[in-house]
């Protein structure tokens, strides 16, 4: 539940903060051969220095360490390791990093202790924290999440870790293979007859053995990539303006109608399984007609829902698989 309501909590926070274009002088490429210094520019508009491509590199929150990893660099201090073992096990951690404490509030002194070269946080990450991290290391702040163009925003964040790092070869790699992954996802849908099927992806979590619901809106980074797939979104309530999240509850799903739904959780988290929990007894939800038709699918656990391209992979084979069975 914890892990759902930072995340709520940080869309919020998130959606007060404007983006920047992240540039480079030069290339981290080039660096890498020249040694001259990397000068990028972040999403918070400051500039940031390093004397070449960042090796020893520290992460505060999932979707960033998610890419560093997919980008070939191991780092040396996660936020949340458990947590991030927890729900994304679609892009492992391949060494045994530093957990520096929570994604809201990283510890300054643990991070110090570590001598990052670069330290990579979102813009959830209040200013305050940033702050004080800018007095241990670079920091490089990427913008958490933007509902105006979700999938945009994960590769720019890709792009410009990529600078920083020396790795931009694997981002372009990454991408490619991010968009031959959407390419054969919608021509399976299509070819099974699915193309234009409404379609309502959620998660959510119990408090005090009642449901919360979370909607992923078209403007959620899974409600775009739905979209690429061909799938039409049947969720009508509205999200946030960056993470493009939603909220109802098990009555808010009676306006979905006949619907494919899907969900993940985690066997990891018990409170985030309320569709396989408290509703499975619930008359609201047994009397859905997605429920009645036996449409509803629990994807895989362990795909990140906020994270980059290799994540999304994962859940393009998923969904497919689902809907196509």
């Amino acid at each position: 539940m914890r892990r759902l309501l930072l995340t709520a909590a940080a869309a919020t926070a998130a959606a007060l903060i404007l983006s920047a274009c992240g540039t480079t002088e030069p290339a981290a490429d080039d660096v890498k051969k020249t040694g001259e210094r990397i000068t990028l520019t972040d999403a918070s508009g400051a500039k940031v220095k390093l004397d070449g491509p960042a090796k020893k590199v520290v992460g505060t929150e999932w979707n960033v360490v998610e890419s560093l990893i997919s980008l070939g660099v191991d780092p040396v201090g996660v936020a949340d390791v458990k947590g991030y073992k927890t729900w994304d096990t679609a892009v492992p951690l391949k060494n045994a990093p530093k957990d520096i404490g929570t994604r809201g509030e990283p510890s300054t002194d643990t991070i110090a202790s570590l001598k990052p070269d670069l330290i990579v946080a979102t813009t959830d990450l209040p200013p305050a924290a940033v702050k004080q991290l800018r007095k241990v290391a670079p920091v490089l702040e990427v913008r958490a999440a933007d509902a105006a163009d979700p999938i945009g925003q994960m590769t720019e964040n890709l792009d410009l870790i990529a600078q920083a790092t020396g790795t931009t070869k694997q981002s372009e790699k990454l991408k490619k293979q991010f968009q031959t992954k959407i390419d054969e996802g919608r021509k399976a849908l299509a070819d099974a007859g699915l193309a234009g099927t409404k379609y309502a992806f959620a998660d959510g979590y119990i408090v005090s053995n009642q449901a919360s619901i979370r909607p992923f809106t078209s403007g959620s980074l899974i409600g775009a990539v739905n979209a690429k797939l061909g799938l039409k979104n049947a969720w009508t309530v509205k999200g946030d303006k960056s993470y493009g999240l939603g909220s109802t509850d098990v009555e808010g799903l009676t306006k979905l109608g006949d619907v494919q739904f899907a969900y993940i959780g985690s066997d990891g988290d018990k409170n985030s399984t309320p569709f396989a929990g408290v509703l499975a007894k619930d008359k609201v939800w047994t009397s859905l007609p997605f429920v009645k038709k036996d449409n509803v699918h629990r994807l895989p656990d362990g795909i990140w829902l906020f994270g980059g391209p290799e994540s999304m992979n994962k859940y393009i084979d998923a969904v497919v698989a689902a809907l196509t069975k």
